[in-house]
């Protein structure tokens, strides 16, 4: 696998995932807390077998992470959205004239 030079890497905290009857949607966006709106930063399309294997690779790459550096909490209770941002809130609407 070759990688471009000049290839910057993308961060993303929020994913869709969508699909038809002969394709996989991924889109991978960034969103900040107090916005209401997200700009999607990459689009992936992949066959359902792709994503499936992608989903094994994965899951066997998350396993030796969690054997390496301990386990992955997943909070409970409320939407992941709400354990990521809680406490903080959206900016104040500025004053309607």
């Amino acid at each position: 696998m070759e990688i471009p030079e000049g290839l910057k890497p993308l961060y993303s905290n929020l994913a869709r995932i969508s699909h038809s009857p002969v394709d996989i949607v991924l889109d991978f966006a960034q969103i900040l807390p107090g916005e209401a709106r997200s700009l999607v930063q990459a689009r992936i399309l992949m066959t359902p077998l792709s994503a499936k294997l992608l989903l094994r690779a994965l899951q066997e790459n998350l396993a030796r992470y969690e054997a390496a550096f301990g386990e992955i909490n997943v909070p409970h209770g409320s939407t992941l959205a709400d354990n990521l941002f809680k406490g903080i809130q959206p900016p104040p609407e500025p004053p309607k004239e």
